[in-house]
């Protein structure tokens, strides 16, 4: 059995593609605005405007944005196990041994 799947048509740098996915419609569209606006930006600043090119430009920007969401949401959780293993032992110093 298939899962239901939402149909939406989205407009992306000029062209529609339906697009059929089990996320919520306005998700999708969100997305899919979100890479117009990124093809259209880089559309802007580059001489040989060529779909594609464009495209690749625009994946190669938002795989940046990943990225450094990603290595910064890493360096955030480092920073919160380091603090809380500070913290852990600071009160095994403080806490009398419950094995005492």
């Amino acid at each position: 059995m298939e899962s239901s799947k939402n149909k939406v048509r989205v407009n992306i740098y000029g062209e529609e593609y339906p697009i059929r996915s089990e996320g919520d419609v306005e998700y999708i569209r969100q997305v899919a605005e979100y890479l117009d606006r990124k093809m259209r930006d880089i559309a802007e600043n580059v001489p040989n405007k060529s779909p594609g090119r464009v495209a690749i430009l625009a994946a190669l920007n938002i795989t940046d944005e990943l990225f450094r969401e990603r290595q910064k949401a890493g360096t955030d959780i480092s920073s919160v196990e380091k603090r809380a293993n500070d913290i852990i032992s600071m009160l095994d110093e403080k806490l009398p041994n419950a094995d005492e």
